[in-house]
């Protein structure tokens, strides 16, 4: 695939939502952008619990560790990684929402995407940081297919799922159940072998959830198509 042909754009909170979410739809899309907002480390080292959990030392060692995990991944599913420069929430320095939003705009804006599949912002407040600005992006980049994937683990969260069709209704967001177009004709058994394969990469983040913790993302994926309603309901949010 040439650099000026179209690709699917996933937008990624961490290292690994987007396999997880995604990882068999992004096998069926080679050349596809994962972009993972939450890549950079803290100004000054610290310690977590999460990244304690995941064998680390340091969020330093942390994030060196998981981008090391990431390049195998999507190696796995010749997807090409772009990072952008926020930290995780546990790192105590989030972005807020305008700001987040005006650098995803311009980093898809630049790409040569023609469909974007953001996360619903299930459960973790980073999901809900970065469905909120991609909310923002929506109506400016409407000529793209936009597309939002249920992120694995959460998704199975009781009431979760509802409350975010709740709230894409009152933003004017109109959400139909539906899949994004392979990108080339892939046999299901291959898939999920590549998406496994893709999956066992992040061996930290496998570690913190626990033996059974991510059972979920061998699941089947769950789309949602996204297009702005100017109807009588919609109202805009600020």
């Amino acid at each position: 695939m040439s650099e000026t042909s179209p690709r699917l754009f996933v937008v990624s909170p961490h290292f690994d939502d987007a396999v997880f979410g995604c990882g068999a739809l992004l096998a069926t899309h080679p050349d596809a952008v994962v972009c993972t907002v939450f890549a950079a480390p803290p100004e000054q080292d610290m310690h977590t619990e999460w990244d304690s959990k995941a064998g680390f030392a340091s969020a330093y060692e942390s994030i060196h560790a998981r981008t090391l995990e990431d390049n195998h991944a999507l190696e796995v599913l010749e997807a090409v990684p772009v990072r952008m420069p926020f930290r995780d929430g546990q790192y105590l320095d989030s972005p807020s929402i305008s700001t987040l939003a005006a650098a995803l705009e311009e980093t898809i804006y630049r790409s040569t995407a023609n469909t974007l599949v953001m996360p619903l912002g299930l459960f973790h407040p980073d999901h809900a940081l970065v469905y909120e600005a991609c909310c923002e992006v929506l109506p400016r980049l409407s000529h793209l297919a936009w597309f939002a994937y249920e992120e694995a683990l959460y998704r199975r969260i009781p009431g979760t799922v509802q409350a975010r069709m709740k709230d894409l209704a009152e933003r004017g967001i109109v959400a139909t159940p539906a899949h994004p177009a392979a990108g080339h004709t892939l046999d299901a058994e291959r898939q999920i072998f590549l998406k496994r394969e893709a999956v066992n990469a992040y061996e930290s983040q496998l570690r913190a959830f626990g033996p059974h913790g991510c059972d979920d993302v061998f699941s089947a994926e769950r789309y949602w198509q996204l297009s702005v309603s100017r109807g009588p309901g919609f109202r805009a949010r600020r």
